[in-house]
């Protein structure tokens, strides 16, 4: 487990999953309210990483509804007792597909899931005592979501956007163009300053793949 801070907002990384994937715990240094970002797997390592942080998880958030980012959802709300929120409904075929996905990757576990909340674009989700803005960002999956805190120049991006990549669109429902659309059109714009933790690998900024990022030139 990877931790680091925000101002008043503290950030552990949880690696879940034989693809690595990073679920993210974000709770307030003050009040310890927090979430659980895209809880793929391993249940039980995501149980003990809350036990030791000592948050108080409010609700699970879902970036988009790949099996290494929600597997383990509705395992987890069950454990917990709290709601799933996100991603976009345009994901509900691959959340109600979770178990035969699981198959693929020799992954055992898996629960197909249904969130108490589907999100979208203009809304925002409180998260840690602070709103997010959603921003509907297709292309890796239809339903992709990311979520930014502009207070403290903070977005959890899922698979959207990585250091150095973008997410795979090389899904049948994949869609190349519309993501780059959505991550110039839609997250570069909000600022350079902008630090993001994503799905896999290490945080990068927002100002950093827009100098740097192959994909994005």
């Amino acid at each position: 487990m990877s931790s680091g801070e925000q101002p008043n907002l503290n950030v552990a990384i949880i690696p879940v999953t034989p693809l690595q994937q990073n679920c993210t715990l974000v709770w307030n240094g003050t009040t310890g309210a927090g979430v659980v970002i895209d809880p793929g797997g391993d249940v039980d390592h995501i149980v003990g990483a809350v036990e030791e942080s000592k948050m108080m998880v409010e609700k699970i958030v879902l970036t988009h509804g790949h099996v290494d980012h929600a597997a383990g959802a509705g395992e987890l709300r069950e454990k917990l007792g709290v709601r799933i929120e996100g991603p976009h409904i345009a994901d509900k075929f691959l959340l109600s597909s979770l178990a035969s996905q699981a198959g693929k990757f020799g992954m055992t576990g898996a629960r197909d899931v249904e969130p108490d909340l589907w999100l979208d674009e203009g809304q925002t989700i409180s998260i840690a005592g602070y709103d997010f803005d959603i921003f509907h960002c297709p292309g890796h999956s239809p339903g992709s979501l990311v979520y930014v805190q502009r207070e403290n120049n903070f977005a959890l991006v899922g698979d959207v956007l990585f250091q150095g990549s973008i997410g795979r669109t090389d899904f049948e429902y994949g869609d190349h163009d519309a993501l780059i659309d959505a991550i110039k059109t839609k997250l570069l714009p909000l600022g350079d300053d902008i630090a993001f933790i994503c799905g896999h690998g290490a945080p990068s900024s927002f100002g950093q793949e827009r100098q740097m990022n192959p994909f994005l030139q």
